[in-house]
């Protein structure tokens, strides 16, 4: 068993680093807590959609348990991996690991993974309030069930700026029936076998599958295997109080889908987004894209005696999976008591109304008086073209034609400890394609790729701008929605654009005035979005597509700056690879 404890200086180091960011996080001098929770994650046997299957629980919850927390607090969490036969490792997502970069919980690129039976501990300090998340990052094991949400709240002396009278967490999730296991064998393959549309979607851990339409196992009745009277799959109910303001964090963990969300008869007003606060503006429906937070305020303002429908739907992909749907129930009316509407007269757009979710994405800016403004200009301007192609035969997907390859030796114990034959040090990943001979509407005419785990080498505290460019896939006539998300950093969203970006004409259009900051943001079919951070976090980085199967398939690269800055790294992240010495 490895062990979890800390080399002298790398603990001094955190605490150095704790206490810098209890000093200077906020305006206002902050005493963080230490906050310590135990957990133990393992497999058990649920129906959250009715149809019983493995699940990851921890400690017996699915999803996981929140943790709240305010701005400054240092967050400890043991974590015994009791899978019998699987490793696993935690992401806290949105959460920048200033100081704690081997804490982000990567398995090839921060850590080595946590071996059955093994028990690690995660430390880290969330240093800015608002809504974050926390999920597996092994292979595809996040879809099977290890997630669940983070809410940090500023200091007391710091109010926000809207009021609400409560606070709610939801956490938006897609499902699968098949095992993790079987869906990447098939996408590992030749020939290739798609993992499909999911068979339900979830609101809150609790969903709805036709169990008339089940397939049932050989071995196993009808009724065992899908029952529509599970308590597991009961719709979820919210609560409100006529006329009170709810603050609704809405959370997304899909493994392949866009969703809509919306509350029938309700208006929602976007308050925040990834942690930072946005100019408030009102829809019927939100896009929201997997790896996305957002705060919406919902105003309990309709007739009391009725409740009404929540329900999400899939948006960017033809709809075969049907929508979740919960119930938003008016006290004191019983929670089970049914809408009389049906769950489908809800607004909800269409599949395909690309430019409804752009005009979303382009309505969200930074708050007035919040406002981070971005630098006028970068250091280095870096074109990733998303493209399906093939890798000696097998289906991969790719940024400007290189495919990810994962290595055995994570990248930040490589480059700290000189490991030089732990990963090709001499590839530089391209930093752009060819955009006037490239047609990005077209299956591309030589769709073979190369694999390799090179990373781009950026210079500490410079500024980077990155294009991310759709493209027809290797199916004609078909392009596909894109989330990416960036570990370490928020960046400002700069601007979206449908078509081949124009790196003459559109940077003159970039939003540099009051740009959202986000650490996920979508790019929509054969469309671009352009962002720009800066390198000023040390250690290696993780950028990928956060739909599960593509990110599988090789669509993600590494960032690495700063590795000198970096303080000696803890032996609880070794193991693996290289790293057994």
């Amino acid at each position: 068993m490895r062990s979890s404890g800390f080399s002298d200086t790398s603990h001094v180091f955190t605490l150095m680093v704790i206490c810098f960011i209890t000093l200077f996080s906020s305006s206002v001098l902050v005493e963080g807590k230490i906050r310590r929770f135990k957990w133990e994650v393992k497999y058990e046997l649920k129906s959250p959609d009715c149809f019983e299957k493995l699940v990851i629980t921890i400690n017996g919850q699915f999803p996981g348990p929140t943790i709240k927390a305010q701005q400054g607090d240092t967050i400890i969490v043991e974590l015994k991996n009791s899978f019998m036969t699987e490793n696993v490792a935690v992401h806290w997502h949105g959460i920048r690991q200033i100081g704690t970069p081997w804490f982000d919980g990567v398995e090839g690129v921060t850590q080595c993974p946590i071996l059955p039976g093994e028990i690690f501990t995660y430390q880290f300090v969330v240093d800015r309030p608002g809504t974050y998340m926390y999920h597996s990052h092994y292979g595809m094991q996040r879809e099977s069930g290890l997630i669940g949400m983070i809410r940090v709240s500023p200091p007391s002396t710091e109010p926000e700026p809207f009021k609400y009278d409560d606070d709610r967490s939801l956490l938006l999730t897609d499902w699968y029936h098949k095992s993790m296991s079987e869906k990447a064998t098939g996408l590992a393959s030749i020939p290739f076998k798609w993992v499909g549309e999911p068979q339900s979607l979830m609101i809150q851990g609790r969903g709805r599958f036709n169990c008339t339409n089940n397939l049932m196992t050989p071995q196993r009745s009808e009724v065992e295997v899908c029952n529509a009277s599970n308590a597991d799959c009961s719709r979820f109910v919210l609560t409100v109080i006529p006329g009170k303001t709810y603050r609704l964090r809405i959370g997304s963990l899909t493994a392949l889908s866009a969703l809509s969300f919306q509350i029938e008869g309700h208006n929602l007003t976007v308050v925040e987004a990834d942690g930072h606060y946005v100019e408030p503006f009102t829809v019927r429906n939100l896009f929201i894209y997997s790896g996305e937070t957002y705060s919406v305020l919902l105003k309990a303002d309709q007739n009391p005696s009725r409740n009404y429908w929540i329900t999400t739907s899939i948006v960017s992909r033809q709809e075969k999976t049907p929508p979740a749907t919960a119930v938003l129930n008016y006290h004191p009316n019983h929670p089970r008591q049914r809408p009389p509407t049906l769950a489908s007269s809800s607004f909800r757009p269409k599949w395909n109304d690309t430019r409804h979710r752009l005009a979303q994405s382009l309505a969200i800016k930074a708050r007035k008086g919040y406002v981070h403004a971005p630098p006028e200009s970068s250091d280095k301007v870096i074109v990733l073209l998303n493209t399906q192609n093939k890798v000696n035969g097998y289906m991969r997907w790719s940024v400007n034609n290189v495919s990810y390859q994962h290595p055995s030796t994570p990248y930040l114990i490589a480059l700290k400890h000189n490991f030089t034959d732990a990963f090709d040090w001499r590839f530089t990943p391209p930093e752009s394609y060819d955009s006037k001979k490239y047609d990005i509407f077209v299956v591309p005419s030589n769709a073979n790729a190369t694999m390799s785990d090179g990373i781009y080498r950026l210079k500490f505290n410079s500024t980077v701008d990155v294009i991310l460019q759709n493209a027809n896939t290797m199916s004609i006539n078909n392009s596909e929605t894109h989330p990416w998300h960036l570990h370490g950093h928020d960046f400002w969203v700069l601007g979206y654009g449908e078509g081949k970006f124009n790196e003459s004409n559109d940077p003159k259009r970039y939003n540099l005035v009051d740009p959202i900051m986000k650490n996920t943001v979508a790019v929509q079919p054969y469309g671009w979005t352009a962002l720009r951070f800066r390198a000023d976090n040390p250690g290696v980085w993780a950028f990928h597509c956060h739909i599960e199967s593509h990110f599988f398939m090789g669509m993600r690269i590494v960032f690495e700056y700063g590795i000198d800055r970096v303080a000696n790294l803890p032996s609880s992240i070794m193991g693996c690879g290289q790293t057994r010495r």
